[in-house]
């Protein structure tokens, strides 16, 4: 075997340019300088069981320079438990060449080598030179205490973890002088200022719409700051805080006097940590707490994992599983290091030793393989130095018996060692409802394969997913390679899950029909009826809350997970127990004064929104209101004459069918020139014209101040780069909306452009602006010289001399590069923030904010989806208590981990009678309204005093009594189609119902709802 240092050099392949398309959804999150750096590391990864494999994943997905793989020992079938890259015909064989091309295969610019070896052969100081980073998987300690010793001393980091069962351990040791340069990943705060004082605490006073959010300790820069303009682009400034609107810089006294204006940007300073090695830090350990319900945990796991290791280099072996022979050694062995270790929690460490569970692998790989990607960008805190993770409450409450955990020779010898054999046929009859299968979908389905979810006589897993796969899915969605783009995300999935375990052959059923109201017939009360349980792997808030609502109805446990970049949360929602998704929600994210947008932006956000409702006004909504009147009868005088806005969209038809209709791609770039003038010349004249420069307000307070930046008009240059792109793309546009051949050669544009003859332009008087969003919308004035509706309506073509011909409206599309979406939203952006003197953004960022694009990264993705599966472990046990259960909140950049048990369910009353959201009134065999009434009167006292179904109002007392007599006495079916005017559909079989109700007092009573089954 070559030594490693030559096959380090092998592996130089220079990736200068991040494919953008791939590392998309990961850039958001990193940065293009932290992967920059990223791909220059190479790193080694030792042992490739559950655990190993789960942060060579993570690593390749996240694109470093090179992963290389040492496992020499051969493959067994209890390695099939969590190895997801292993299958059964593997047996035998080296467990790094097994895994080799398989994981080779996730990413394209990544090479995996593997470091060769015989089995029995541990790893060597010669074999780990040349690598950037050293991760050593499930290693005694004795072997981490060598390696590290040199990585210490060579400046090569390292990282040791290992899972054993329901307990996890990780070490960091990045050198003695770590520099992290950005600690927390988020973005700079940034704010504009009114004052800076000239004294000796330099006090800054923001604009007093927003607080600045800085902390002490923080610095800060400045910009466009006038008369102190020292300040502007000065080094990093210490920050104290005064109040949420005010922090002092200290002295300013020697600098000029503040004028007015400026802008405060934080600076984040690098953090430099000084990291011990692993033989000072075993005796002197800083830990990182993972749970602060159990504070005292890390220091017993700290020796028990040293005692465990212990053990097995005394007997050669480990633990034997629920062995109270070896339990009462090991416990020995770890009070010889701690007398006052927690015995109970040793013990289950011995009995558990030998367990390898898929979702604790999954926290821990996603985890060390954030670690991983901080020692060699710098980018997020990493930790320090150990971090130890139990989830002993997953257990099951009846616990396993000795025998009950013997291996038996299976693929889940290694979760049958925690749980028993009764419990995994719990797991394998299990039935769950995996709604969604992107990137946690992919992981969910990966953890439950490996755990033998679903694969028993009685068992199944249901996928639902109407995507398909698409480039920038590949990056973390591990299921999924380049050849199946284009294919159903469900589909996939469930092929690539039973390849891994075939127990699952025929067992996971995937389906395209996405849930909500119009599927109730294919998700119906049998569907549910025969499904344990339903785990959400969705991005939108829209879904989660109809599935959320779909689970109280049948009474299902809901499992709700999400990411956003390095944040991740779990939750758990049990039926009597809990409250539901529902019933606590994020506040409404602030948006945007439409005023600040349309004529005063102030952030390249706001210009960025302008643009992408520029791409719907000029390449979207023109086309489709001309396929409107070319296709609907009597469009114009039924649709748009209740619109409010007949005579704007008969302009715009005329224009696009017959005034500016274009015969050739030289007239669609004279059309851009136009439009360019109009949006970035003529439109900021007219606002200067109405407010000019030196306009004040009633206050005599200068207008053009504070927020409100005074633009400037764009005059076209053919020669700037951004002007031209902006022809480019908008004419592109332009042409493809008629169907009409594009093209990009700039000397073409060059020559068109500077042949177009652009009309004279005056501003015009009287034009009125909206200042604030509380002021009335400008109508535009229909002057004397305007034609009106009908005029217009006259120069339309007839449809039918147009039959056949429609327009093609432009149909946004981020993620393709080739389409010109992105470029002229970038393009007419940077434009409208040249007006207003701010800051360009480049393509990469536009499309982030354009495309609401949810920053991701593998990482956080494996992480959350292991959360979830050790509370999947506590419903298939059928937990019942409120403290069984954790809703976790984690994130990877600080580190972070919280926990909390999850909110109960909100008690309600009526008399004597408790209630939560989980209870309803049900009544059968479609009963009459009056029945129901009854019902009330007779058992609860209770007087309904109105009855609704979704929409329709069924009955009160008020409608009269000839209809009241007449809606009492009627099926409750045959009432609901009688007042909605509308027929059931066939495959409803309930309905549910809202009433209101009161007492005997008259008082309102808040009741649960009503199922009635017809």
């Amino acid at each position: 075997m070559a030594d490693s240092s030559s096959l380090v050099t092998q592996m130089d392949i220079d990736e200068t340019a991040i494919d953008e398309g791939l590392y998309s959804r990961q850039l958001y999150v990193l940065g293009h300088e932290a992967m920059k750096k990223m791909a220059a590391s190479n790193v080694l990864i030792v042992g490739m069981k559950g655990l190993g494999i789960e942060i060579a994943k993570n690593i390749a997905l996240a694109g470093v320079k090179s992963v290389t793989i040492y496992d020499p020992e051969p493959v067994t079938v209890q390695d099939l438990s969590s190895q997801f890259f292993l299958r059964a015909e593997d047996i035998g064989k080296s467990r790094a060449a097994a895994t080799l091309p398989r994981l080779a295969e996730l990413n394209a610019y990544v090479p995996v080598r593997d470091l060769g070896g015989q089995a029995g052969d541990e790893i060597t100081i010669d074999l780990i030179k040349g690598f950037h980073v050293v991760v050593l998987s499930g290693v005694s300690y004795k072997k981490q205490l060598e390696i590290n010793d040199w990585t210490h001393e060579h400046g090569v980091h390292f990282i040791a973890a290992e899972t054993r069962g329901l307990f996890g351990s990780t070490f960091n040791d990045f050198g003695a002088k770590f520099t992290c340069v950005d600690p927390t990943g988020e973005q700079p705060l940034t704010g504009m200022i009114v004052s800076v004082d000239k004294d000796k605490e330099g006090v800054v006073t923001c604009l007093d719409e927003t607080r600045h959010g800085l902390e002490d300790g923080d610095f800060v820069t400045f910009s466009e700051v006038q008369g102190m303009s020292e300040l502007n682009g000065c080094e990093p400034r210490k920050v104290t805080v005064k109040g949420p609107y005010t922090f002092s810089i200290g002295d300013t006294s020697g600098l000029s006097e503040y004028k007015t204006g400026g802008i405060f940007t934080q600076v984040k300073m690098p953090k430099i940590l000084d990291y011990k090695p692993l033989r000072e830090s075993l005796r002197n350990p800083e830990f990182f707490i993972t749970d602060f319900a159990k504070f005292d945990r890390p220091a017993i796991l700290h020796v028990g994992f040293q005692a465990l290791s212990e053990f097995e280099s005394r007997h050669k072996r480990s633990p034997r599983p629920r062995n109270d022979e070896d339990a009462a050694i090991v416990v020995t062995l770890a009070k010889e290091l701690d007398p006052d270790a927690d015995e109970k929690v040793l013990k289950e460490m011995a009995y558990q030793s030998t367990g390898d569970l898929s979702p604790m692998n999954a926290v821990l790989g996603g985890f060390v393989a954030q670690e991983v990607l901080k020692a060699c960008s710098a980018k997020f805190h990493p930790t320090f130095q150990h971090m130890y993770f139990d989830s002993l409450e997953s257990l099951p409450n009846v616990l396993p018996s000795e025998e009950e955990c013997q291996p038996v020779g299976s693929r889940y010898d290694g979760q049958i060692a925690v749980f028993g054999k009764t419990f995994q046929e719990k797991i394998s009859n299990h039935r769950q409802f995996l709604v969604g299968s992107g990137a946690i979908g992919c992981e969910m389905l990966k953890n439950w394969s490996l755990m033998g979810l679903g694969s028993g006589p009685n068992g199944v897993i249901h996928v639902t997913d109407l995507d398909t796969i698409e480039k920038s899915n590949l990056n973390r969605q591990f299921l999924f390679r380049a050849k199946d783009l284009g294919k159903f995300k469900a589909e996939v999935a469930a092929v690539a899950v039973a390849e891994m375990n075939p127990d699952l052959i025929g067992k996971i059923l995937a389906k395209q029909e996405p849930v909500g109201p119009a599927t109730e017939n294919i998700y119906d009360e049998a569907f549910f009826a025969g499904i344990d349980g339903v785990t959400n792997a969705l991005d939108n808030i829209k879904a989660r809350l109809y599935m959320d609502q779909r689970c109280v109805f049948y009474r299902k446990p809901l499992l709700e997970s999400g990411t956003l970049g390095t944040k991740g949360n779990s939750q758990v929602i049990i039926p009597d127990l809990t409250e539901s998704y529902a019933s606590s929600q994020d506040p409404p994210e602030k948006e945007t004064p439409s005023c600040t947008i349309k004529n005063f932006p102030n952030a390249i956000n706001h210009t960025i929104e302008w643009s992408r409702t520029q791409f719907d006004h000029l390449f979207v909504k023109p086309a489709q209101a001309a396929n409107a009147y070319l296709s609907e009868p009597n469009y114009l005088e039924s649709t748009l004459k209740y619109s409010g806005q007949q005579k704007e969209q008969s302009e715009q038809i005329v224009s696009f069918l017959v005034t500016n209709k274009p015969l050739t791609f030289e007239e669609c770039i004279v059309w851009a020139r136009l439009q360019f003038e109009r949006d970035y010349n003529n439109d900021i004249r007219q606002l200067l014209f109405s407010l000019p420069k030196d306009a004040v307000t009633s206050t005599g307070q200068p207008f053009w101040s504070g927020p409100k930046r005074a633009p400037e008009p764009l005059v076209f240059n053919s020669n700037d780069p951004t002007h031209l792109e902006y022809i480019i793309s908008a004419a592109n546009l332009h042409a493809f909306n008629y169907g009409l051949r594009g093209d990009n050669n700039p000397a073409l544009f060059r020559k068109v452009v500077d042949s177009v003859i652009v009309p004279e332009f005056t501003p015009k008087s009287g034009v009125k602006v909206q200042i604030s969003d509380s002021d009335p919308v400008p109508q535009s004035t229909g002057g004397g010289a305007d034609e009106d509706a009908d005029d217009l309506t006259a120069k339309l073509p007839s449809p039918s001399s147009l039959a056949g011909y429609r327009l093609n409206p432009c149909e946004f599309e981020k993620d393709d590069d080739t389409n010109y979406h992105i470029d002229f939203i970038t393009a007419a952006s940077n434009l409208r923030a040249m007006n207003y003197s701010i800051t360009p953004a480049d393509k990469h960022t536009t499309k982030q904010i354009a495309g609401k694009i949810i920053p991701a990264i593998a990482t956080t993705t494996s992480l959350v989806t292991g959360l979830v599966c050790l509370e999947l472990y506590k419903i298939i046990d059928g937990k019942n208590r409120l403290e069984d259960y954790k809703n976790g909140f984690i994130n990877l950049a600080l580190p972070f981990f919280g926990f909390s048990e999850p909110i109960a369910a909100l008690k309600s009353k009526y008399g004597s009678t408790e209630w939560t959201l989980w209870d309803r009134f049900e009544f059968h065999n479609d009963p009459t309204l009056k029945d129901i009434v009854k019902f009330f009167a007779d058992n609860h006292k209770l007087n309904v005093t109105m009855v609704s179904q979704g929409v329709s109002m069924l009955w009160n007392p008020w409608i009269g009594k000839k209809k009241s007599d007449e809606r009492l006495s009627m099926k409750f079916s045959h009432l609901v189609e009688h007042v909605s005017k509308k027929p059931i559909p066939p495959h409803a079989k309930y309905l549910i119902v809202e009433v209101m109700v009161s007492d005997e007092e008259d008082e309102d009573v808040e009741v649960p709802f009503i199922v009635v089954r017809i």
